[in-house]
């Protein structure tokens, strides 16, 4: 509950929403942007990848039906409901189909903005979407959303506060792209011989495959149950952790059993992963994966270091051979028709292996800083998440003395 001192509204109270219809345009390839639900996101506006684009004298004639301005919020009212951007400056372009534009009457704009992301808001819209949050939310109960907002003084300190944490977390949302490039562009060079450690000098080697590693097809004897599956982002980790249940079959022998440090291939393509993608098991002494999966292991570590080798896989080096194995007509359902003989024939071009290690000793380091970006972004999330349950509900309250230097909320309610 609110404090007595708030006043909890609809959104239509407090808001003009407006659903702009309009004429279908004749959409050109240059012109002006038409926003659609996936231009929408928390934060800017995406104005730079929209397709559909219009041309100005149709932008004109539809301007009469609906205008923007700084203040403004533009929010998806399907795919992904409820996502709210604020328009910050003075900007051009077109709401599309099941986009709304919602006009603050009476309340701060960036206080309605923060209150559509608080966790209770977003709950009651994807239960008035039907549960989802890819659903559908219509104008009519979108208007009945409950808002809750103090007197406008603390409206705005509030703003502030959470403004100061949505700067935090875009800087460190730069630093990790930044970093994450850095390190692709450093990954490419050094598995490559593009670039050469200033002490190493040899000639980097030809090698199939199969002359490096050796196919593990050991089944599932021991009765293992860590099912584990291929996630681009996390490499092999429990499936019941990656899609929060189990889809592996009732029965387990079937399935190969990996040990610690061993490489599987997922042979379905997925974003950033062209060709499948190729993990080393890191996380779990063993683990037990679909037979759909090729597995494979260093025949040798004093010829082979596999970290450089974990680098190498998840750089795509390997796509364009795969490309050239992989048959026509075998797509089905994303999987690649990709035989293992063919697979462990694929040549690669390999230092010795101390080049090997100093390799994967930088790029390890490269991953670590990355790593340690990423953290500290999930930790200013969830710290601005709970800060926003708090302030956004007045269960902790902020100072409205003019001469407070230290904005942080000080004082709990109840």
């Amino acid at each position: 509950m609110a404090p007595e001192s708030w006043k909890t509204t609809t959104l239509n109270e407090i808001a003009e929403v407006i659903d702009c219809k309009h004429r279908t345009p004749r959409y050109v390839d240059q012109g002006i942007p038409v926003v659609s639900p996936g231009s929408i996101r928390w934060g800017e506006l995406d104005l730079i990848s929209p397709t559909k684009r219009v041309t100005y004298t149709d932008f004109i004639s539809l301007m009469d039906h609906c205008t923007v301005a700084a203040g403004d919020l533009v929010m998806s009212r399907n795919q992904s409901v409820g996502i709210a951007s604020l328009i910050k400056t003075e900007c051009t372009f077109v709401l599309g189909q099941d986009t709304v534009l919602i006009k603050p009457l009476g309340i701060n704009s960036k206080f309605l903005y923060y209150q559509l992301q608080n966790p209770t808001t977003q709950k009651e819209i994807r239960k008035l979407s039907g549960g989802s949050t890819f659903s559908r939310i219509n104008l009519h109960d979108l208007r009945t959303i409950k808002i809750a907002a103090p007197q406008n003084s603390e409206q705005i300190k509030i703003a502030q506060i959470l403004s100061t944490w949505d700067k935090a977390i875009s800087t460190t949302e730069r630093l990790l792209a930044n970093s994450q490039q850095q390190k692709q562009v450093l990954a490419q060079n050094l598995l490559t011989g593009r670039k050469r450690h200033r002490e190493l000098s040899g000639t980097w080697k030809s090698y199939r495959l199969g002359d490096l590693f050796e196919r593990i097809t050991q089944k599932n004897t021991e009765g293992n149950t860590n099912v584990v599956t291929i996630s681009a982002q996390h490499g092999l980790i429990r499936q019941d952790e990656f899609f929060k249940k189990t889809v592996a079959s009732a029965t387990l022998e079937g399935y190969y059993l990996l040990s610690q440090g061993q490489f599987a291939y997922n042979k379905s393509y997925s974003n950033g992963y062209p060709m499948g993608a190729i993990k080393r098991l890191n996380r779990y002494e063993k683990g037990v994966v679909t037979t759909l999966y090729i597995c494979f292991a260093v025949r040798d570590e004093a010829n082979c270091c596999p970290v450089f080798f974990e680098q190498f896989f998840d750089a795509g080096l390997l796509n364009e051979g795969l490309a050239q194995i992989a048959h026509e007509g075998g797509r089905a359902h994303g999987l690649l028709n990709v035989k293992p003989a063919d697979f462990f024939s694929l040549k690669v071009q390999v230092p010795s292996l101390d080049e090997q290690q100093k390799i994967a000793q930088v790029l390890s380091t490269a991953d670590a800083e990355v790593a340690n970006l990423q953290a500290q972004l999930d930790k200013l999330k969830l710290e601005k998440k709970a800060l926003m349950q708090q302030l956004l509900t007045g269960k902790r309250r902020v100072r409205l003395d003019d001469d407070e230097e230290d904005m942080a909320p000080i004082r709990r309610v109840g």
